[in-house]
């Protein structure tokens, strides 16, 4: 990504770290702490891979993302979704008004270089129209993987694999008859649960991309659905309900249990609750099992979920937030039984939404990176205050011992910003941990990127942006 794209974005931002407040050094200056095994301290070095300026594309909103390697060149590729609207409510796109309903599915094709990428649009306005989520998997069965596309506007639409001519022709497509119109589609992903060579996938449907009083108070579809002939065809699918939750949030396969099927994990905004399906498929027929997760301390409703073995005790925890910060849920000995919360931390004022588990300091303990969600508005930052809910990126470092605190690491914090999903991989290959992630909240400044993590003998500036204009970075409330 060539850098002098970024030092022209435009006079309507703000000037980085050096238009901080000069009182109190912020966070992305504030030297860093971090150690990594062999006494290293650990900084981070962003780079661009996708933004709507370099691409002269105008997508914004950007959040899920999924790497695979798309066309069989041995390098690992990212599909993204950007919601495309500037004020995150994208039902104002009403038709009598004629304010067309926007979108961007993203396809950023991986080099020998990681920080030179070739960024076509996959799918773009009222077919994707405000897409949440994305997954990857070879659907049809002909060693490509294929697209699944979460639009919280209405639908799931299928994308698929052209094969040798993935970068240069059109992916054949279709909406998912039974979810055409039937509420605001959040999460999709894709696993083989009866382990016979098909992937299916599940979902979740909130029912509403802004849910009321009234959305609260009705229940709305967790579903699996089951390719049954062409996926390309109007009844190539067959949907299963799961279960109806108030404004559910999750479908995520994951062998919770560890039997070597995988279940599911649900959650629900409404009910403020997790819970999981339990795989007890026999002679492939697919079955599931409910099952509450009884959290004692805390209240987790599953958006954004990953899972590790923190206490090493061979069972699967869960690891998320709540509005009094990030926990993770021991799963007891019995998997019915309580799971008790232990706080990790916090990012207060501001709200952690993405997350994910990695080995950051290569210490043999599993860490969490994390990103917050600005709540102010999307396209201008002068009214945002420094005890404001802000754009933060921090990691949290495991002590190795139950008993001990977790140490936060702050890496950012900006007037905007929102990370909502993370991707642990060494993208530049030198045995240390980096992410992918997407921002969103701002405006042209949206957009997919990778945090390379840099070690170094002396304390560097925790965070080096790949922008020398961007959103004010602020010191902590």
């Amino acid at each position: 990504m060539n850098l002098d794209v970024h030092r022209i974005i435009g006079a309507t931002l703000v000037l980085c770290s050096a238009t901080s407040n000069a009182a109190e050094r912020s966070v992305d200056d504030t030297l860093a702490k971090a150690l990594s095994s062999d006494q290293q301290y650990i900084s981070w070095r962003e780079h661009i891979i996708d933004d709507p300026v370099s691409a002269k594309v105008p997508f914004n909103g950007s959040d899920g993302l999924v790497m695979a390697d798309l066309d069989l060149d041995g390098l690992v590729d990212i599909v993204s979704v950007h919601e495309s609207d500037s004020s995150y409510d994208s039902a104002i796109h009403d038709a009598e008004l004629e304010v067309p309903l926007e979108g961007h599915v993203r396809i950023a094709f991986a080099t020998n270089d990681p920080r030179t990428w070739i960024n076509i649009t996959l799918a773009e306005g009222s077919e994707v129209a405000a897409p949440e989520d994305v997954a990857i998997g070879d659907v049809n069965r002909d060693g490509y993987p294929d697209v699944l596309v979460a639009a919280e506007l209405g639908h799931l639409i299928y994308l698929q694999n052209p094969g040798s001519t993935v970068r240069s022709q059109p992916w054949p497509r279709q909406i998912l008859p039974m979810t055409k119109d039937r509420g605001s589609y959040l999460r999709v992903f894709f696993a083989d649960f009866n382990n016979d060579g098909q992937i299916e996938a599940t979902t979740a449907n909130k029912g509403a991309q802004r849910p009321g009083p009234k959305d609260y108070a009705r229940s709305t579809p967790v579903s699996l659905l089951r390719v049954n002939g062409d996926p390309l065809a109007a009844d190539g699918w067959a949907q299963t309900l799961l279960g109806r939750y108030s404004i559910p949030q999750n479908a995520e396969p994951v062998d919770l249990d560890q039997d070597g099927d995988m279940d599911i994990i649900i959650g629900s905004r409404g009910e403020q609750r997790i819970a999981w399906f339990e795989n007890v498929s026999k002679a492939g027929n697919l079955q599931f099992k409910e099952h509450a997760i009884g959290i004692i301390g805390a209240q987790i409703s599953g958006f954004n979920l990953t899972y590790a073995d923190i206490n090493k005790d061979q069972r699967l925890d869960i690891i998320g937030a709540s509005t009094q910060g990030l926990y993770w849920l021991e799963q007891p000995a019995s998997i019915n039984d309580g799971w008790l919360a232990n706080k990790i931390g916090t990012f207060i004022p501001d709200s952690i939404t993405g997350l994910v588990a990695a080995d950051i300091n290569n210490d043999g303990h599993l860490d969490i990176m994390a990103g917050s969600y600005s709540r102010g508005t999307r396209m201008a930052e002068q009214d945002a205050q420094v005890d404001d809910p802000l754009g933060r990126l921090g990691w949290f470092e495991n002590p190795g011992a139950e008993n001990e605190n977790w140490i936060r690491h702050d890496i950012s914090r900006r007037k905007r910003g929102m990370f909502d999903k993370f991707v642990a991989r060494d993208m530049d290959a030198d045995g240390d941990m980096d992410f992918v992630s997407t921002r969103g909240n701002s405006g042209q400044l949206d957009g997919v990127f990778w945090l390379e993590q840099v070690r170094s003998k002396d304390p560097r500036a925790a965070f080096t942006a790949a922008r020398l204009n961007d959103s004010q970075s602020m010191p902590l409330p």
